[in-house]
């Protein structure tokens, strides 16, 4: 039989604790704030996007994140990964169908029915009543409904999500920083069997409104520049990754 979970938790965009609901004992409310330092500390790596996430303690996390909050799960046991995903997007799906959207808002609106709800949702660490029409007939609380407005696309409104509107500075900079690696793997004999170089362009830019800017990552921009012929690019790049 595949291991009970231990608490689930529901935090902010910060890692604050919203709601928890403690199943078994073994495990207490550090451990949110545990998650959210690891989860912090691998941003930016591939290992950031994993929904499962190991603590030496020996605990094992596994979260999604819906709109601005995290839905998080804590065991000490050998839990079904896949089973336990699921779960979290069925727990969506219910706070959905009883709050219209599921944000912090809507949490902080609804404590006495969220707590209900996980209590038939889950018990002892396993999952339960997950149909959202088979809970609303016998947990009929009122909940408060968020009022959820039809928003144009951005394409209609120009607007950029990641960038707010009129950011104004006296003068124009652009700081960045080239951090990257060498990794080296040679054999007995001296030979370099393997190599690669990962690196990062970390920038700190001070630009008013949104100007456009042009970043040259291989040698082949500077050779353009100076009338030298270039076959393909001078440099391969591998798995790069923007910021949007």
């Amino acid at each position: 039989m595949a291991g009970a979970v231990s608490a689930l938790f529901l935090l902010d965009i910060k890692g604050r604790v919203l709601v928890w609901r403690d199943f078994r004992g073994d495990v207490t409310a550090v451990q949110a704030e545990r998650f959210f330092t690891k989860l912090l500390d691998k941003e930016g790596d591939a290992e950031a996007y994993s929904p499962v996430v190991y603590d030496d303690a020996g605990v094992t996390y596994m979260f999604i994140q819906h709109n601005n909050v995290f839905l998080l799960t804590a065991s000490r046991q050998n839990c079904n990964a896949a089973s336990i995903l699921l779960f979290l997007h069925r727990v969506v799906d219910v706070f959905k169908h009883y709050f219209e959207e599921l944000e912090e808002e809507s949490l902080r609106d609804n404590f006495v029915v969220v707590y209900e709800l996980l209590d038939e949702m889950m018990d002892f660490g396993y999952p339960q009543y997950t149909e959202a029409k088979i809970l609303s007939e016998f947990i009929k609380t009122d909940a408060y409904k968020m009022e959820v407005s039809q928003r144009p696309p951005m394409a209609v409104t120009n607007a950029v999500s990641w960038r707010s509107e009129g950011i104004r500075y006296k003068k124009n900079e652009v700081f960045l920083d080239v951090v990257e690696s060498v990794n080296i793997l040679v054999n007995s004999n001296g030979q370099i069997v393997r190599s690669d170089v990962v690196g990062a362009l970390k920038m700190r830019t001070y630009l008013s409104g949104m100007p456009e800017c042009k970043l040259g990552l291989n040698d082949k921009v500077l050779l353009e520049a100076q009338g030298r012929a270039t076959k393909g690019k001078a440099i391969d790049l591998d798995d790069i990754k923007f910021h949007q």
